[in-house]
């Protein structure tokens, strides 16, 4: 039996993508966009490796072992070896794990996480080197981003995690460059990977480590995605604008701006906008944390009587609700999604590290009676979503009242974390669980992605 290929879908938005994706070449790309993104990989290799020292990834590991059992591909930051799909679910929620991972802020997307596993599976297991590695990922992240952007914002507003849902189609494309396929593959795989795009928020409700495994879930996807496509699998040329594609769907009746997907390849530089966290907190929370700790020299000795927040509402859902989970944390992923807790905590301990989330912090009655003090309100003059916005006001029992506003948050694209910055905070998260001789390898092989070394040395490298 003959099947018969799709008619050429360069009239799309996912055939936009991917004629760009299929003529993109490593010396296309800016050296400094290059830079960039090395730091990039550098700083969610770190994360993976610091996430080790947590129960989750030994789970998942048990979970997907259960299906496919040791394969060839190593996994970043363990000993351990998985078949690429799941090497790439790992690697996925390794980096993602702790929500310490670098975030798009105007696509409200952590990008690397599901375009670093997928682009890193794919070219071991196409024998590929760290050039295409490397222009892989970028990609990813440059798809992921503008899909994200789409979303004008809305994705959290209707309970979907972009990360999840945005992520699959950077990691499609990813996965099909490193295999080959052409324009009309690349957008083929658009088409497939759409039918895979989701992720729900409902972990917000409890704290379950669904969100965990989002960026890992999506990777696999695209891999998946792809190979289907790679086989002559069809799917809807109109994936992102079509009547019952991606923004008609998920954001019904919401402003999109599907045109996004397609807008500036190769001239804007999506990856250049991304944003590194100083923190290891939702990212909605930044601008609250720097507020805090800049107000804290000036209450001096007085009494806190009240702490008055302002936030979009549309992250506020994330961060304040519910409230219940907000204002008594009832364990870490909880504490570092709470407004409340994180403002009280940097207020109270004059820092927030990942020791601000051990069981011993988050039992402290000083940080939690504080929390209590918080209130919150919207923010009319926040830039959410192109930037994420905090206003902190604090009432003294003196009689006086200190405020702080955070109109861009440190990380974002205004307010880059320098490279440097990010070598010292990758040095800090693996540093926790890797002798110097282990960071120093893992330095070396990132910094030095794009040479001719072969992805699968590249990981070798990078393993536990």
């Amino acid at each position: 039996m003959t099947l018969t290929p799709a008619p050429p879908q360069t009239a799309t938005l996912a055939g936009t993508v991917g004629e760009f994706a299929a003529r993109a070449a490593f010396d296309d790309v800016p050296a400094e966009v290059l830079e960039r993104a090395r730091h990039l990989v550098l700083d969610a290799v770190g994360l993976a490796f610091a996430s080790t020292a947590y129960p989750f990834p030994a789970v998942a590991l048990q979970a997907l072992s259960a299906f496919g059992g040791a394969g060839e591909q190593p996994v970043l930051g363990m000993a351990e070896r998985l078949p690429a799909r799941d090497a790439a679910v790992l690697n996925g929620v390794l980096i993602h794990g702790m929500d310490f991972d670098d975030t798009h802020i105007p696509a409200v997307t952590h990008v690397s996480a599901a375009a670093l596993p997928a682009a890193l599976a794919a070219a071991i297991s196409a024998g590929a080197d760290t050039r295409t590695l490397l222009l892989a990922y970028v990609l990813g992240v440059e798809v992921s981003a503008r899909v994200g952007i789409g979303g004008a914002g809305g994705f959290h507003d209707v309970g979907f995690h972009p990360t999840a849902v945005a992520g699959a189609f950077g990691a499609a494309v990813a996965a099909g460059k490193v295999s080959g396929l052409d324009a009309d593959g690349i957008a083929r795989a658009q088409g497939v990977v759409g039918s895979m795009s989701s992720g729900l928020l409902e972990f917000l409700a409890d704290g379950s480590w669904t969100k965990r495994l989002h960026p890992g879930w999506a990777a696999m996807s695209g891999l998946t995605a792809a190979g289907f496509a790679k086989a002559g699998w069809t799917g809807p040329p109109a994936v992102y604008e079509g009547r019952f594609g991606l923004y008609n769907t998920h954001l019904a009746g919401r402003e999109t701006r599907p045109e996004a997907v397609g807008s500036a390849l190769g001239q804007t530089w999506e990856l250049t906008r991304t944003a590194v966290k100083p923190y290891p907190i939702c990212h909605f929370i930044h601008a609250f944390a720097d507020a805090a700790l800049t107000l804290r020299p000036e209450i001096g000795s007085a009494d806190i009587a009240e702490i008055r927040c302002a936030i979009h509402p549309v992250p506020g859902k994330v961060v304040c609700e519910p409230a219940e989970a907000k204002w008594a944390p009832r364990d870490e992923y909880d504490a570092k999604f709470s407004l409340p807790y994180v403002v009280a905590t940097a207020l109270t301990r004059g820092r927030f590290t990942l020791a601000e989330l051990e069981d011993d912090a988050l039992a402290d009655r000083a940080v939690l009676d504080l929390a209590q003090k918080v209130r919150v309100s919207d923010d009319d003059d926040s830039a959410f979503p192109a930037a994420y916005s905090g206003a902190v006001e604090i009432e003294l029992s003196d009689g006086r009242v200190l405020r702080h506003r955070e109109q861009v948050n440190r990380g974002h694209e205004e307010r880059p974390l320098a490279n440097d910055e990010i070598v010292a905070k990758f040095r800090d998260t693996i540093g926790g669980v890797a002798a110097p001789a282990v960071a120093d390898r893992v330095q070396a092989a990132v910094l030095g992605l794009g040479d001719a070394t072969p992805a699968a040395e590249f990981a070798e490298a990078c393993r536990g």
